[in-house]
């Protein structure tokens, strides 16, 4: 069988958990050929892991950077592009209005027969376009009722820039889908739109596992980044149309926790077609050691990024030292790039409270068994996660953990380590004094969270799972899906641009 594997900023180009699990999956399901398509933020990315040879191809889809090549059809935008982006933008404005995800998803079906035809970023981009959007704008805002658009003005600039971005955001529709026997896409969003064009195209079943929320991680991001309220809410309006378009699409869910399950019902999703698969690792490259650092030390793993709020870790091992001088605090990990930026906010906080001494960054490890020994507990300080391969390792390491209450973390801790609220600097402090000046508690906890693991977070597990899941879809009739459509729209006709 044949796997389109879909990935966004992740596999096979950088380090993280989904790395992990999508490189879990290849290697563990050699019976199946795997076609990685990545979404990428450019075209020169360098592979960061070595391939298995059942991974036959890997395809890029960047999305910044220059432009995809130009289709035939001109630099205009054609009158029935109009007429679809019309819809579109009335949606992504008021994603709450009746009919508001089948307008998106019919939308999309015929802007991605747009893309295979014609130039859909100029299009997007057109002058036409970027007028209707302020219409959209302004027409919503007049609407009675609440709206996120009323008494707020949409300026130029505001339209040019969601325009851009959701122009970026769209690439993946003037993507062609290689042929396979199942898609599978790692998480929702933009790499989830070459999933739903192949269903379009060939009928190609399409699996979606979420590590984390894509749409949470997306209001999450844009809570503390920049852009105007206009800018926001269109883009905002737009991630949750394509993350319920997506979910309503499906032909199978797997999310990583029951956590996961309730975001993606209360999103649109049909619970019938969700099922958790819980991440899962190889047990015996994670064994216990019996040997603690002669200084208390915290042990933090992961990948470099806002979401796991450094941060809030920074400042509880500020409180940690007022209790305990002699402790350390080590950083495990892997930035997008040297001068990330990131990074370096984190840093500078670590310099601004004079923790150079004894919080360090310590890069890249060999093997996350090392992260680990090198703590006498692990921590995890992150805002949004799904079942963190970091805790399960940590747990099946034997090792007593401190993380936040987000996700599938509690599915994944029990009551083999503590858990506190995310943000709360004062609490994940307390929680780690008490353990790393408790040694019985920490040696109980990390005997449990070694049990547990091996009872419930096996790679095996996971992958016969998904061994049923390939089997039972690939299976399945094909029958190509044109995407939703009604008497104002119907995409699957002959899409010419004019």
């Amino acid at each position: 069988m044949k796997v389109a594997l879909l990935t966004e900023g992740t596999y096979p180009f950088h380090a993280g958990g989904v790395s992990v699990w999508c490189d879990q999956l290849v290697r563990g399901l050699p019976e199946h050929q795997f076609h990685v398509v990545a979404v990428t933020s450019d075209a020169a990315l360098a592979l960061a892991t070595r391939l298995p040879r059942n991974v036959v191809q890997v395809t890029r889809v960047p999305v910044w950077g220059s432009a995809p090549p130009q289709r035939r059809g001109g630099q205009g935008a054609s009158r029935r592009f109009l007429e679809v982006y019309r819809h579109f933008v009335a949606s992504v404005v008021n994603p709450d209005g009746e009919d508001a995800v089948p307008r998106f998803a019919e939308s999309l079906a015929a802007m991605y027969r747009y893309g295979q035809e014609a130039n859909l970023g100029a299009a997007l981009l057109s002058n036409e376009a970027l007028g209707q959007l302020s219409s959209a704008w302004h027409e919503a805002g007049a609407r009675p009722g609440r709206s996120r658009s009323r008494g707020v003005a949409i300026s130029f600039a505001d339209a040019l820039t969601a325009a851009d971005l959701m122009e970026h955001f769209l690439r993946p529709l003037s993507f062609v889908p290689p042929e396979a026997d199942v898609y599978h896409a790692a998480s929702n969003g933009l790499c989830a739109l070459i999933g739903l064009a192949a269903k379009w195209q060939h009928g190609v079943p399409l699996v979606l596992t979420e590590h984390g929320i894509y749409l949470r991680e997306r209001y999450l991001s844009n809570l503390d980044g920049p852009g105007t309220h206009v800018v926001k809410s269109l883009l905002l309006g737009f991630f949750r149309l394509l993350s319920s378009a997506v979910y309503e699409q499906a032909d199978a869910i797997r999310p990583a926790s029951d956590y996961n399950q309730r975001w993606q019902i209360r999103n649109g999703a049909d619970p019938r077609r969700i099922g958790t698969i819980y991440n899962g690792i190889d047990v015996s490259a994670f064994t216990p050691d019996l040997g603690e650092p002669e200084a208390p030390t915290i042990s933090w793993l992961g990948r470099i990024d806002p979401l796991k709020d450094l941060e809030t870790l920074i400042r509880a091992f500020r409180h940690v030292k007022e209790r305990l001088p002699e402790a350390r605090l080590r950083i495990f990990g892997s930035a997008p790039s040297p001068g990330d930026r990131y990074l370096s906010a984190f840093m500078d906080l670590v310099a601004r409270l004079r923790l150079n001494g004894s919080a360090r960054f310590e890069g890249r490890v060999a093997h996350p068994a090392d992260a680990y020994r090198a703590g006498t507990i692990v921590a995890l300080s992150s805002v949004s996660e799904g079942l963190p391969f970091t805790l399960i390792e940590a747990m099946a390491s034997g090792k007593a953990v401190v993380a936040t209450r987000v996700g599938g973390v509690r599915e994944a801790v029990g009551d083999a380590g503590l858990l506190v609220a995310p943000r709360d600097d004062v609490g994940m402090a307390e929680a780690c004094v008490r353990l790393l000046t408790d040694p019985c508690l920490r040696r109980e906890l990390g005997a449990r969270a070694r049990q547990r693991a091996l009872e419930r977070f096996t790679v095996e597990q996971t992958l016969e799972a998904y061994r049923g899941v390939y089997r039972q879809l690939g299976s399945s009739v094909r029958t190509p899906r044109p995407g939703p459509q009604d008497a104002r729209m119907a995409p699957s006709a002959a899409w010419r641009p004019t």
